[in-house]
């Protein structure tokens, strides 16, 4: 009877708290702007030869959607393109802490990126360091909002952050 009384005076503690704390946070105007990409988009793209493959076309879709609580957009895609088809995990936030935007995506190739991202007007920038032939490389996603519905879209790669050169560029356009 008294490890009963312990643990319920022990829940009713915690209940107590929980009622205190308040209501659950809500997501800023930052995490709001990410609101673009909710949706289904198809993405054109024209892979240059190069570092990253012999180039040719990519088509992508992808499917984007608020997680509970309206923090991340969590996305999947589906891509096929000169080097083959595959599929991808992608999810996108804002970190309040370091006042940028995050992206962490996992693809059926065993690839992994994390990068940030700022925006600027209707531009949207990502960046990203990753490893390409054993090097180092810094990478730049850029995205220039056309329409609610479109962007235009650039990769570009480069050793030393200065000197970048195009690797992809192309459309998306929601459906």
């Amino acid at each position: 009877m008294k490890h009963t009384l312990v643990l319920a005076l022990s829940l009713l503690a915690a209940a107590t708290a929980l009622a205190q704390m308040g209501p659950p946070p809500k997501p800023g105007p930052e995490v709001k702007k990410l609101d673009l990409l909710n949706g289904t988009w198809t993405i054109d793209a024209d892979m240059k030869a190069g570092p990253m493959g012999p180039g040719g076309k990519i088509t992508e879709t992808e499917k984007c959607a608020w997680q509970e609580g309206g923090f991340y957009l969590i996305c999947n895609s589906n891509y096929t393109g000169a080097m083959g088809s595959g599929v991808g995990l992608a999810v996108m936030g804002y970190s309040t802490e370091d006042k940028v935007y995050t992206y962490h995506e996992f693809n059926s190739w065993g690839e992994a990126d994390d990068s940030k991202g700022t925006v600027d007007g209707d531009t949207w920038t990502w960046t990203n360091d990753s490893k390409m032939g054993g090097m180092t490389m810094k990478g730049k996603y850029t995205m220039k909002v056309l329409s609610p519905t479109s962007y235009t879209m650039a990769y570009e790669i480069s050793q030393d952050g200065t000197k970048w050169m195009t690797v992809m560029d192309g459309k998306a356009t929601k459906k």
